[in-house]
């Protein structure tokens, strides 16, 4: 479920996610993850739950971070993606569920690191509430350490929209839709809100901002198509999505023009959060 919904942005459900749409990038996706295990204040954590473990690639950081882990396990919402990582990762379990309502197991003896990988900005209207409910759900000491897509600003998600306003064989099925996700809260509201439920100096909030070096324009649409391009494009059908990706691929080349080698410059901002429950 790795930068993808437990809950659709849209009031129309989305078609499964791609597992191999979303590894064409693995290398680059793979470094937030590892920058969120560095900031992480355990040492040999027991119980480790990957919340949204998509195609098992962040699993698979955890079980290299963690090696004595006694149990591991994956949550994700996409088929498509479970099959994946099961046949990725055969020795660890990965359930189907929906992070929207999901909570740890404390009569299980509890977790000790909920991890997540770009799921929760999924979970609107309010993902810090999900933060919250999790943590409230989870025994002292239990850390949440999460990363999301900080990029509603950022020309590639500011092209979405404005391709989506713009006239075209779209309108009809867009228009009554909502497939934007909002900006995601502020750090200083997620840390109001968050922490109250966290130990004296246990919650930590910052962003970084990654720049990939992609070959062209047409890279960052097939970086996006893999995310954050979804909601806009599923429920178009084979006409209208390829004309509405014309349109868009156009725009993306205007806003990241290439560099002197040809290559294009793609600033991906993260927001990350680490909290450790009083």
């Amino acid at each position: 479920m790795s930068e993808h919904p437990s809950t659709p942005a849209s009031s129309r459900p989305l078609a499964d996610w791609s597992a191999t749409q979303y590894l064409k990038f693995a290398n680059q996706r793979n470094r937030p993850i590892k920058d969120l295990l560095a900031q992480i204040p355990l040492t040999n954590p027991r119980r480790i739950v990957d919340l949204g473990c998509g195609p098992g690639n962040s699993t698979q950081a955890l079980i290299e971070r963690y090696p004595a882990a006694e149990t591991i396990y994956g949550l994700d919402s996409s088929p498509d993606m479970l099959a994946k990582a099961r046949a990725s990762l055969p020795h660890i379990q990965f359930v189907r569920g929906d992070l929207s309502t999901w909570t740890p197991g404390l009569e299980e003896g509890g977790v000790d690191l909920l991890f997540s990988n770009a799921v929760f900005h999924w979970l609107q209207p309010d993902p810090v509430s999900h933060m919250a409910r999790l943590l409230e759900a989870s025994r002292s000491g239990t850390v949440l350490a999460l990363q999301v897509p900080d990029n509603y600003l950022e020309p590639s998600h500011v092209a979405m929209r404005e391709t989506a306003a713009s006239p075209g064989p779209w309108s009809a099925v867009l228009a009554p839709l909502k497939p934007a996700l909002d900006p995601m809260p502020s750090p200083r509201v997620i840390y109001e809100r968050l922490s109250g439920l966290c130990a004296l100096g246990g919650l930590d909030v910052w962003h970084t901002f990654y720049y990939h070096v992609l070959d062209g324009p047409e890279e960052i649409v097939e970086w996006v198509k893999g995310s954050g391009l979804r909601p806009f494009i599923d429920p178009l059908d084979k006409g209208a999505r390829e004309e509405f990706l014309r349109k868009y691929t156009e725009r993306i080349a205007e806003v990241y023009p290439r560099m002197e080698d040809g290559k294009v410059l793609l600033r991906y901002p993260r927001l990350f959060v680490v909290a450790v429950r009083k």
